[in-house]
């Protein structure tokens, strides 16, 4: 998928590609996160928590922002038995607070947990990527396989598509600290 990445290269704009339900790649966009900001990189945004708690995903119970390590419970207990979206929009509207601070105070680097339902349909984080993007700061985010036509049209089909891949992480940020324009806090 790097040649993907080449080809957009202009458009400070990444998104992990991973199968549906795939809770490694979570780990994965918190760890390169976290690795970022220990070598002094400004990022802000939010990543899952991950935890296991028994239930069947592990991945997305929480977000976390990067920022404050402030936590946003964005699961809602449905109770036993029920097989709706567990999702709660309330809470993914309250962790939004991470994305608009972010273009508020500027980044080197935000991080949103995901492309996903809600934001295919407009919901969710979906205003607040779009700010981010608008405002020219590199932007990563994981998009599940079935969300990736979703994606492409959200996007304009701009910036790139990254294997799940730390290199393929390390080599386009790289790229983007060299050459896009971005605010650092």
């Amino acid at each position: 998928m790097m040649s993907q990445a080449q080809a957009n290269d202009r458009a400070p704009i990444a998104a992990i590609i991973h199968a549906h339900g795939a809770t490694e790649d979570c780990a994965l966009l918190a760890e390169f996160a976290d690795a970022c900001r220990a070598r002094g990189v400004a990022v802000r945004g939010l990543v899952d928590v991950i935890t296991d708690n028994g239930k069947a995903s592990a991945c997305g119970a929480e977000l976390r922002d990067l920022e404050t390590d402030a936590r946003y419970v964005i699961f809602q207990d449905l109770g036993p038995g029920s097989t709706g979206c567990r999702i709660d929009p309330a809470g993914v509207t309250t962790a939004s607070i991470a994305l608009r601070r972010a273009v508020e105070i500027g980044a080197d680097l935000v991080i949103a947990n995901r492309f996903g339902k809600l934001e295919a349909s407009g919901g969710g984080l979906a205003d607040d990527m779009l700010a981010v993007m608008v405002a020219g700061i590199p932007f990563l985010t994981l998009v599940a396989e079935p969300w990736l036509e979703e994606w492409r049209r959200f996007t304009g089909d701009a910036g790139a598509l990254l294997s799940p891949r730390r290199a393929d992480l390390d080599a386009w940020f790289s790229q983007q600290m060299s050459t896009a324009p971005h605010v650092v806090a």
